[in-house]
C-alpha cells in the first residue's frame, strides 16, 4: 500500500502544479470570452494550438526517452547532459530558421507577422526547459517543480489581467502617463502573446542555472540510441497534437470564411469545459510515468498496472458524471458571453473523449516498458487518421459537432486498440468486470442528465449519489480494509 500511497503523493503534488495553473486560466476564459469578439477568441485559439503542435515537434521525444534512460542508465549525468545538448542546439536551429521565414509563415497560415514572432519567441523558450523540468520529475522534486509551474502561469495571469483590465482604464484616466505609452486601441491579442512571452522567460531564467551545472559533453551513441527510442514517440505526439487540436485549425480552414473564426471561437470556449477531465488526466500522468518505469523491474508490477488502472477508471468516471451534472452551473463562472454557449451540446463528447484518452494513457504502458514505442505510434496514427477523415467529411454538415464527434471517435479507437494488442504483447491483470461497469454506468448516467434530464439538479444529484454508492458497494472492502489501517 505504501507503494500507491507513494503514487499518490506525486500525483497529488504534480497535480497541484497542474490544477492551480489551469484554475488560474479559468479566471482568463471568462475574461478573454468578454472581452474578445468570437472571431478574435476563435483567432487566439487557432494560434494556440498551432503553438502546441510545434511543441511537439520541439521536443521530438526527447521528454519520454528522457525518463526511459535515465532509468535505464548506469551514468545519469551523460543522459542529462546529451538530452539538454540535443535539445538546445535543435531549439536554436529553429529560432534561426522560423525567424527567417516568418512572413512566408504569416501569409501561408492568414496570422499577422507580429503574433507569429510572439509564437516562435515562447516556442522557444518553452522548448529550452523541457530538461530541466523533466530532471526535476526524474530526480522526484515535485515541490520545486511545482513552485516554478505555478509561478509561470501566476505571472501570465496577472499580466494579463494587467494589460486587458487595469491598463486601459489607467490610459483612459491620465492619458500623458508614463504607463499610458504601453497601452495600444484594439491590441488585445498582442497583449495575450506578451504576456505568455514574459512568463516564458521568467521561467527559463529560474531553470537556467540548470544549463551551467553540466559540462556540455555529448554522447553520439548514447543520442542515437534515445533517438531510436523517442522519433516513433515524436509521430505519436504529431498524431496527438492532430487529435487534440487539429480540430480546431480544420475548423478555421472547412468553413467559411465569414463564420470560420466565430465557430472557432464558440468551440473553443466550451471545449473549456472539459479542463476537469484534463486536469485529472494530466496531473495523473505527470506522476505515472515515472512511477511506471521505475516499478517495471517489480515482481507484482502487472497487477500493480492494473490496480491503478481500476482506480483511475473509478476517480475519472465519478469527475466525468459530475461535470456533466453540472455543466451549465460551471458556463456561468466561466463563459459570461452567452453567445458562447451555442456549443454546449459538445461538452459530454469532450469531456468522454478526454475521459477515452486518460485511459488509453494507462493501457499504453506495455508498448513503452518493452520497448516497442512505434506500436504507440501506429496507434496514434490510426487515431490521427480518425481525426481527419471524420472532421473533413463532418465539418461542412455538422460544424463544430462534427469535430466533437471525431475527437471521441479516436480517442476511442486508440483506447481499445492499446487495449487489445497489450493483451498480446504485454498481458496485464486488468479487471474488466469492474472497470467496464464502471465506465458504462457513468455514460449512461451522464447521458441521462445532460440528454434528458438537463439542469433538473434533483435528478443529477441522485444520479451521483447512486453512483458513489456502486463504488461504495464494489469497493467496500478494499476501503474498509483502509480505514482499519488508518486507525491503526
Amino acid at each position: 500500500m505504501s507503494l500507491y500511497k507513494n503514487l499518490f503523493k506525486q500525483t497529488a503534488i504534480y497535480g497541484l502544479a497542474t490544477v492551480l495553473p489551469r484554475m488560474f486560466s479559468f479566471l482568463l476564459v471568462p475574461i478573454y470570452t468578454e472581452l474578445l469578439p468570437k472571431a478574435a477568441y476563435g483567432k487566439v485559439s487557432i494560434i494556440f494550438s498551432w503553438m502546441i503542435f510545434f511543441n511537439v515537434l520541439l521536443a521530438y521525444g526527447m521528454e519520454t526517452a528522457f525518463f526511459r534512460f535515465y532509468n535505464k542508465e548506469s551514468n545519469k549525468k551523460s543522459v542529462v547532459e546529451t538530452t539538454t545538448v540535443s535539445i538546445f542546439w535543435s531549439t536554436i536551429l529553429f529560432l534561426f530558421v522560423s525567424l527567417l521565414f516568418r512572413n512566408s509563415l504569416a501569409n501561408w497560415s492568414g496570422i499577422d507577422t507580429q503574433y507569429i514572432t510572439c509564437t516562435i519567441w515562447i516556442l522557444v523558450l518553452d522548448a529550452l526547459v523541457i530538461i530541466p523540468f523533466s530532471n526535476l520529475r526524474a530526480n522526484q522534486n515535485p515541490i520545486y517543480y511545482s513552485c516554478i509551474k505555478i509561478g509561470n502561469v501566476l505571472v501570465n495571469l496577472l499580466l494579463n489581467l494587467f494589460f486587458l483590465l487595469l491598463l486601459p482604464k489607467i490610459a483612459h484616466s491620465n492619458p500623458t502617463g508614463f504607463l499610458s505609452e504601453f497601452y495600444f486601441e484594439n491590441f488585445q491579442i498582442g497583449y495575450i502573446f506578451i504576456s505568455n512571452i514574459i512568463a516564458s522567460f521568467l521561467t527559463f531564467v529560474a531553470l537556467s542555472p540548470n544549463y551551467f551545472q553540466i559540462k556540455w559533453q555529448f554522447d553520439f551513441d548514447l543520442w542515437k540510441r534515445m533517438m531510436r527510442y523517442g522519433l516513433p514517440i515524436l509521430v505519436a505526439g504529431i498524431a496527438f497534437a492532430i487529435n487534440e487540436q487539429f480540430d480546431k485549425i480544420l475548423l478555421g480552414k472547412l468553413l467559411p470564411s465569414d463564420i470560420a473564426d466565430s465557430e472557432v471561437g464558440v468551440y473553443s470556449a466550451c471545449y473549456k469545459l472539459g479542463l476537469f477531465m484534463v486536469l485529472f488526466r494530466t496531473a495523473y500522468t505527470l506522476g505515472i510515468e515515472p512511477f511506471f518505469f521505475s516499478h517495471a523491474d517489480k515482481e507484482n508490477a502487472t497487477q500493480t498496472y492494473a490496480t491503478v488502472t481500476k482506480y483511475f477508471v473509478i476517480f475519472g468516471s465519478f469527475i466525468l458524471l459530475t461535470v456533466i451534472v453540472f455543466a451549465d452551473l460551471f458556463k456561468y463562472l466561466m463563459i459570461r458571453d452567452a453567445s458562447y454557449w451555442e456549443a454546449m451540446k459538445v461538452v459530454p463528447l469532450i469531456i468522454l473523449a478526454n475521459f477515452f484518452l486518460g485511459i488509453y494513457t494507462n493501457l499504453s504502458v506495455w508498448y513503452k516498458l518493452i520497448d516497442k514505442t512505434y506500436i504507440g505510434a501506429y496507434i496514434s496514427i490510426i487515431g490521427a487518421v480518425i481525426t481527419l477523415g471524420l472532421n473533413f467529411l463532418l465539418i461542412p454538415k455538422f460544424s463544430y459537432y462534427g469535430s466533437a464527434i471525431a475527437t471521441i471517435a479516436a480517442y476511442g479507437s486508440m483506447m481499445l486498440i492499446s487495449y487489445f494488442m497489450g493483451n498480446k504483447y504485454y498481458p496485464i491483470p486488468y479487471d474488466m468486470k469492474k472497470i467496464g461497469g464502471y465506465l458504462g454506468l457513468s455514460i449512461l448516467f451522464s447521458t441521462l442528465s445532460f440528454y434528458f434530464f438537463r439542469e433538473n439538479y434533483f435528478v443529477g444529484i441522485a444520479l451521483l449519489l447512486a453512483f458513489l454508492y456502486f463504488i461504495y458497494y464494489n469497493e467496500k472492502e478494499t476501503l474498509t480494509r483502509i480505514i482499519k489501517r488508518k486507525s491503526n
